[in-house]
């Protein structure tokens, strides 16, 4: 079954959804809107059958829509879910689930007391990756954990396929790499390790109101540090890179999708199949997010996972 959906916001990654839901079954896109007409018209062109609404609420009241996807920016996420809640609608939301502590966690609440389905598109919900290192767990591969490194640097920031949103992204109220990149890392630490506390934090801000150029932090689960270093800058490769150190066996995650380990050797890979990893991961995402819409077994994190993660990125752009 395809659960009738309308998307709230057409930028970068409201067209990047729109594409794969086009795709693959579990989503049927009903009726979309966004502020911007040009967004609205590429949309219309693309995507003929697609309802383009007149306001957010025309467009999330439609009776045919029963899940309603936020691809806003950041801040318009808990007024957008609320409409969506109040009418009855799942939610599957983009990531962060907002920028302001209390007010995401009045969404949490609101959410809750709905008892309407509420998830966010944090991608490493649904990737072999994810699910290998999670076996690998496990299985008491590592030995003892010591530590977890998130390392991340990009050449420019905004990247390239995201300047279409360069004027929130680059920003200090709403963007940066730490929301938008790190987070996913944060969230994956605490689904495999759980809930962390910040326990330093350096941040580095250009001039004006520019979004970090630099980060530097510890968490702490337990006795188990989270060392989290970021920057923009430099020529080279960008590098994504998530590593769990064990006292037996290390394993890494490397530009999201390949996994591998090493028992003081060289990285080898660990994947099974390792073909076409990004749009494989990208159709488990959206199998996942329609199971917690139809109330089955899902990967997906919620509100509440979010929320988490929202308090500890803040609390490590705290300035």
């Amino acid at each position: 079954m395809n659960h009738k959906a309308t998307v709230i916001g057409l930028g970068g990654m409201g067209q990047q959804m729109l594409a794969r839901m086009a795709k693959r079954p579990g989503f049927e896109i009903t009726n979309a809107w966004d502020p911007d007409p040009a967004a609205m018209q590429t949309t219309g062109e693309r995507y003929p059958g697609i309802r383009l609404s007149d306001s957010i609420a025309q467009a999330i009241s439609d009776p045919d829509t029963s899940v309603v996807y936020i691809a806003s920016p950041p801040i318009a996420h808990r007024a957008i879910a609320i409409v969506a809640l109040d009418v009855g609608k799942a939610v599957y939301c983009e990531k962060p689930l907002g920028v302001d502590v209390n007010d995401s966690r009045a969404l949490v609440e609101h959410a809750q007391a709905s008892g309407c389905v509420n998830i966010v598109n944090f991608s490493l919900a649904s990737t072999a990756a994810t699910r290998e290192a999670e076996a690998w767990l496990a299985e008491g591969r590592p030995g003892e954990v010591v530590g977890i490194d998130i390392r991340i640097r990009f050449s420019q920031w905004p990247r390239t396929w995201q300047m279409g949103a360069v004027d929130w992204l680059d920003k200090r109220a709403e963007g940066g790499f730490t929301r938008e990149v790190i987070s996913h890392w944060v969230y994956l630490t605490e689904r495999f390790f759980g809930r962390a506390a910040l326990e330093d934090s350096w941040v580095g801000y250009p001039e004006g109101d520019g979004a970090e150029t630099r980060l530097h932090a510890t968490l702490r689960i337990g006795t188990l540090p989270v060392s989290v270093v970021g920057s923009i800058g430099g020529v080279g490769k960008d590098q994504v890179e998530y590593t769990i150190w064990g006292s037996v066996a290390s394993c890494r995650i490397t530009d999201w999708h390949q996994f591998s380990v090493s028992d003081g050797g060289d990285w080898e890979l660990g994947h099974t199949d390792i073909t076409n990893l990004g749009p494989k991961d990208h159709a488990r995402q959206l199998s996942n997010a329609a199971a917690a819409v139809a109330g089955e077994s899902h990967s997906m994190p919620d509100f509440a996972d979010a929320l988490s993660v929202q308090v500890l990125v803040e609390g490590m752009l705290s300035d």
